[in-house]
């Protein structure tokens, strides 16, 4: 049995300065550590009540705090959620950690405090909270900045790619006819890099949050029918879409950027022969694979074709096809979703690129079938009018000049308050194409509901936009609406409003 003087040792060797105090709250022992915390000898405290170590302010409260411990005393810390603070000797008060715990003398109750200086912890803590916080508001500022820059720096795109179609459609002279057509390819290669640096930057910021849903297979798959087809084809390739009737649960937008980045990248290494997109039931779920015949990649290589800026093949400072960021963002892109991709490749033979995903929860998948999108020949929906919503000048008159030239009439507004002039003119309105951010926080989202309100509920719309939020991602269940991400090549725009105009005009016929 230890004797008492090598207990008191042991107190005494303690890093925490140790009391023991009766059930009345009289110190009866006090380690030398105090002196060190509080600024009083161990002799100046033994006798005392343990009030004088408090702020005045708390010893009322602590009366009643000390009785209800005695009445359940076990061993815990003290003011716990709570700061607790000692006052020193000379006055000042500084942030302690109490541990309690009950001794019994017989029947007399003792309690043992340990106390330890908690001013480091404190502000340990709050250097982290405030880190927190910091990173928290530049979090949310680099989001900020993505937003607008994507806007912003997408706005000219725009303007130049919807009057590059007018330029196309214009033009007579060879010589001014090759050179729009440059210029086309020069604003394709422009909204490339443009859209797959800013993809990196949300991405790297978390800007980007994935909103999972049941997603039908066979929808998506006809979205990238419908965006690579005419791609692939003018490369000499056959595009083969193997879509099976399939339902996974993923967000079918961020799915959708990993497969368009794959198919890309396989028509861009794909010389001849057939590029691959089918669907299959996998071990998990669904298995989305794309496979090329193209040019393959070195096994040596496989290790780096996630990397940014790299490409198979491809020398430093050497003209280029592509950024070599296409497989960076797959790979972050599979990371965020908790996904897993796996690559083979062979040289000269191809390669095959295969993702898993987990299997629809409902019975089925909620999302609407893919809608046909048929481009009837311009003269038979030229009469058509539509209203055009836009608050950028140059875009809505690139627009406007786009659609005039293809025979369409076309009316233009700059806010919610000129679309609704323009709807309750009286004049039919056929077609709406809005932007979704208009000025003082408007939406185009606002205006198709105010302009469908007056023209009917089944008014077909685009809605064109560079946000990628699911605010704007849910309203693809409106069949009779059409989300375009900017820039939008003219031939798309024109694709959507023909494809969205056919319906109304087949109505007519029945009629």
């Amino acid at each position: 049995m230890l004797s008492p003087d090598l207990l008191g040792k042991v107190l005494e060797s303690a890093p925490d300065a140790v009391l023991i105090v009766d059930a009345g709250g009289t110190v009866l022992f006090a380690s030398r550590q105090i002196t060190a915390l509080a600024g009083y000898s161990p002799g100046e405290i033994v006798g005392q009540p343990l009030e004088l170590l408090l702020p005045e302010r708390f010893r009322k409260s602590h009366l009643e705090q000390r009785g209800d411990y005695n009445s359940r005393a076990h061993v815990r810390p003290m003011g716990v959620d709570l700061d607790l603070l000692m006052r020193h000797k000379d006055g000042r008060e500084l942030p302690v950690e109490i541990s309690l715990s009950p001794i019994r003398d017989g029947e007399q109750l003792l309690i043992a405090a340990a106390i330890r200086d908690a001013t480091e912890r404190n502000r340990i803590q709050t250097e982290l909270q405030q880190a927190r916080e910091a990173a928290d508001r530049a979090n949310l500022a680099k989001s900020r900045f993505l937003a607008m820059a994507s806007h912003d720096l997408r706005q000219p795109l725009q303007t130049l790619s919807l009057l590059n179609g007018t330029l196309r459609r214009t033009v007579h002279s060879p010589i001014a006819a090759e050179a729009v057509l440059q210029q086309g390819q020069a604003i394709e290669a422009m909204s490339r890099l443009i859209n797959a640096v800013l993809d990196i930057s949300k991405l790297q910021s978390g800007a980007i949050r994935p909103d999972p849903a049941d997603f039908a297979v066979a929808a998506l798959f006809e979205e990238m029918r419908n965006e690579f087809a005419s791609l692939a084809a003018s490369k000499g390739l056959e595009l083969r879409i193997e879509a099976a009737a399939l339902a996974a649960h993923s967000d079918a937008s961020l799915v959708g950027q990993i497969l368009r980045n794959l198919v890309s990248n396989a028509i861009k290494y794909t010389n001849s022969g057939w590029v691959r997109l089918r669907a299959a039931p996998g071990a998990t779920g669904v298995r989305l694979e794309v496979a090329d015949t193209g040019v393959g990649i070195p096994a040596d290589q496989l290790p780096y074709i996630y990397d940014e800026f790299y490409q198979v093949g491809v020398a430093t400072n050497t003209t280029r096809e592509g950024y070599g960021l296409g497989l960076a963002i797959v790979q972050r892109l599979v990371t965020l979703l908790g996904l897993r991709l796996e690559v083979r490749s062979e040289v000269g033979r191809g390669s095959a690129f295969a993702l898993e995903l987990p299997a629809a929860c409902g019975a089925g998948s909620t999302a609407r079938a893919p809608v046909a999108d048929s481009a009837p020949a311009p003269q038979t929906i030229c009469a058509a009018r539509i209203l055009l919503v836009d608050d950028d000048a140059g875009v809505r008159n690139a627009t406007a000049m786009l659609l005039e030239v293809e025979g369409f009439e076309v009316a233009c507004a700059a806010s919610l308050a000129e679309a609704m002039q323009e709807a309750r003119r009286g004049l039919s309105i056929d077609l709406l194409i809005a932007d979704y951010h208009l000025q003082n926080g408007e939406t185009g989202v606002d205006v198709i509901a105010a302009v469908r309100r007056l023209a009917g509920e089944s008014l077909g719309a685009v809605l064109v936009s560079g946000d990628t939020s699911s605010t704007v991602r849910d309203f693809k269940s409106d069949d009779r609406l059409r989300i375009a991400s900017k820039p939008i090549r003219a031939d798309e725009l024109l694709r959507l409003v023909r494809a969205l105009l056919a319906p109304a005009r087949d109505a007519l016929k029945v009629g």
